[in-house]
C-alpha cells in the first residue's frame, strides 16, 4: 500500500534535500605545474663528434621527459658510443654511417 505524504512533509523533504546539496566541500587540491625541463644545449660545429653529441643530447632529453623509454634510450646510446669511438679513432665516414644507421633504427631524422 503506498504511503501518503502530507504537503508539509513533502516540503520538509524538499528543503532538507536542497540543504544537503549546499554542504561545503573540501577545497580541491591546488594544481602544481611541473617544472619545465632545462633546454637542451646542442654541441656546435661540424664533423662526426658534434653530430653524435647533438644526437646524444636529444636522446638524453627524450629519456628524461619520458618521450623515449630508458631501455630503448640505453640501446640507442650504446649505438652512439660505437659511432663516437669510430669518430675518435679518425674514421669519420664510418662514424657518420653508424650515426645514420642508429638514427634510422630508432626513428630519428
Amino acid at each position: 500500500m503506498p504511503t501518503k505524504i502530507s504537503g508539509f512533509s513533502l516540503a520538509a523533504l524538499l528543503v532538507a534535500g536542497a540543504l544537503a546539496g549546499c554542504q561545503q566541500k573540501a577545497a580541491a587540491p591546488a594544481i602544481v605545474a611541473a617544472a619545465a625541463p632545462a633546454p637542451v644545449v646542442l654541441p656546435q660545429g661540424s664533423g662526426c663528434g658534434p653530430a653524435i653529441g647533438r644526437t646524444q643530447a636529444v636522446v638524453d632529453s627524450d629519456v628524461a621527459t619520458g618521450n623515449l623509454n630508458k631501455p630503448v634510450g640505453d640501446r640507442f646510446s650504446a649505438d652512439l658510443a660505437h659511432a663516437s669511438a669510430a669518430c675518435a679513432a679518425g674514421r669519420d665516414g664510418e662514424a657518420l654511417h653508424l650515426l645514420a644507421a642508429a638514427k634510422s633504427r630508432y626513428g630519428y631524422p
